[in-house]
């Protein structure tokens, strides 16, 4: 079936009154183009499920798009369960809401006892809620910190984590199979949950930290998402009543019209909060994405707020984790940085890496603390075994309070780290295209031919990640070795049109802190420089040809 034969069938099919004019409004114009770009191809599952921008046709995120799906996650459980159960939740942006009934009561009209969140909520609740109600299956309606006009479908399974391969590819065979999704049964008899969940969510996590006098100045945003209230709500239960919180963005808002990307590891995402935190003298500087599994920490030392790396920040974590007496497997993934080996290592407890996700991570046996460096982290795997950014903001706020009470900070602790370990400076380099076809070419012509040094640093092994490795599998990217003190490892987003670079040096710190890290610092840079001007000439070089 070609493109504008596939959009009339859609049109035929659509139920959602909105899309359907957008759509006649693309066929009555005779836009073939557009027509074209969006009928031709399915969106497919990416990161642990779907994600894309909203509008009419299968490349894009939408009541039919969304039904096809659930129809395809309802036939995968059934022929798991004979009675199988799956629990539905939702964030605030546009059509979510709308996308979560839709799954909803197409996976009930399919015989799957279906159960819904009462309201928009963090993805880590609905992590929480798959394993507390013994469901077979859970959904999240989120882009988590995607542009305003993206939505997303993330999946999970009945152990808590998020789908991975076979499990997906099997959704996405019988998500091909539904003839016609007009003819899906659908049932509204599903059951809309109270807020006891909730409520047993934030008993769980209060857990994570002793109850504290609090002795430090906090700044927070919720970046327009819907963390604000779980977090402020969980911190004052753990004694931490005093918060100041960015106005601007302080309540849901899918335009997130203070932010062109709600994203906290994009430049100047957040400029507003540290303004505020100027304003309060804070010591800690909290973000939250908009669906508020992820989590972005500055620290004041010496007067100055500097905001953490992933990589730190996870390194932190484990930290406070060990000195409460956290036993079990840490793990990071394999873009993150290393550093969390040694200090694993210092407490006797084993550390694992695992492909780029927390569909990886989350499955880790014996899993006691999980990062990644794109401000994801998992510190109650008992709880919610995927990343949750209000848990760890929680541990943060325990742990820099503890240290106020010894006149120390975060980074004070980071600079014993380095003392003792040496310095791990880590830093990521994106290269954004058009599309992901470019990303995929670009990627494989700097496999083909890649330099022999970077920055000086001779390239003493190029790994392909394609290539399953005995303890890995395989998955896009490569890694190189740039002899024994620096690394990059390129792979391409799994939600966007970019190549993702991260780089990594390592060294002794000499005679001066200070020097130490500069001297890192340098040449991390130097290698960003030169990578960057390499990819953009293999970029164009082939656009060329």
């Amino acid at each position: 079936m070609d493109a504008l034969a596939r959009a009339r069938d859609w049109l035929a099919q659509d139920p959602d009154p909105e899309t359907r004019s957008e759509l006649e409004a693309l066929l009555m114009q005779g836009n073939r183009s557009e027509i074209e770009r969006w009928f031709t191809g399915d969106l497919q599952f990416g990161t642990a499920g779907l994600r894309g921008p909203l509008g009419c046709g299968p490349l894009r995120m939408n009541r039919m798009v969304v039904a096809r799906a659930a129809a395809g996650l309802a036939q995968f459980l059934l022929e798991q369960s004979p009675s199988p159960r799956v629990v539905i939740g939702y964030d605030a942006r546009h059509k979510s809401c709308e996308f979560a009934r839709e799954t909803a009561g197409v996976m009930q009209g399919a015989g799957v006892d279906t159960l819904l969140l009462p309201n928009a909520l963090p993805t880590p609740v609905l992590a929480f809620a798959v394993r507390y109600l013994a469901a077979d299956g859970g959904m999240m309606v989120t882009a988590s910190h995607n542009p305003a006009g993206d939505n997303g479908y993330k999946v999970y399974l009945g152990d808590g984590t998020q789908i991975a391969n076979p499990a997906d590819e099997l959704i996405a065979e019988h998500m091909a199979r539904v003839p016609r999704v007009d003819l899906l049964a659908r049932n509204t008899d599903y059951t809309v949950l109270g807020n006891d969940v909730f409520d047993a969510y934030l008993d769980a996590i209060c857990e994570t930290v002793a109850p504290a006098i609090q002795q430090i100045h906090v700044a927070y945003t919720p970046m327009h998402g819907v963390g604000g209230a779980p977090f402020l709500t969980a911190a004052a239960r753990c004694g931490f009543t005093e918060v100041a919180v960015e106005a601007s963005q302080a309540n849901p808002d899918p335009d997130f019209p203070t932010l062109p990307f709600p994203n906290p590891e994009e430049p100047g995402a957040m400029d507003r909060v540290f303004g505020l935190a100027e304003q309060v003298a804070a010591d800690i500087v909290l973000a939250h994405d908009p669906d508020a599994d992820r989590l972005a920490v500055a620290a004041r030392h010496h007067g100055e707020v500097r905001l953490l790396t992933g990589d730190e920040l996870g390194c932190l974590l484990a930290v406070a984790l060990l000195e409460r007496g956290m036993t079990g497997t840490f793990a990071s993934s394999i873009v993150s940085g290393t550093l969390l080996g040694a200090v694993a290592a210092r407490s006797g407890q084993p550390w694992v890496r695992t492909l780029t996700g927390f569909k990886w991570i989350g499955k880790v046996e014996e899993l006691a603390f999980g990062y990644e460096e794109a401000l994801g982290y998992c510190v109650r795997p008992d709880v919610v075994r995927d990343k949750d950014g209000i848990s760890a903001a929680l541990l943060v706020l325990s742990f820099a309070n503890e240290l106020r009470a010894q006149s120390r900070t975060l980074i004070d602790v980071l600079e014993d780290l380095a003392r003792e370990f040496g310095v791990f400076a880590t830093k990521q380099l994106s290269i954004r295209l058009d599309t992901s076809a470019q990303v995929k070419a670009l990627l494989s012509d700097f496999a083909a031919t890649p330099p022999g040094s970077i920055a000086g640093a001779q390239v003493t092994r190029l790994r392909d990640l394609s290539r399953p490795d005995t303890d890995l599998p395989a998955t896009a990217g490569i890694a190189l070795e740039l002899g024994p003190t620096a690394s990059v490892t390129i792979r391409p987003s799994g939600t966007e049109p970019k190549l993702k670079c991260y780089l990594e040096v390592r060294g002794p710190i000499g005679d001066d802190l200070t020097v130490g890290q500069a001297r890192a610092q340098a040449q991390l840079d130097l290698i960003e420089t030169e990578l960057r001007a390499l990819l953009l000439g293999s970029s164009q070089s082939h656009e060329a040809r």
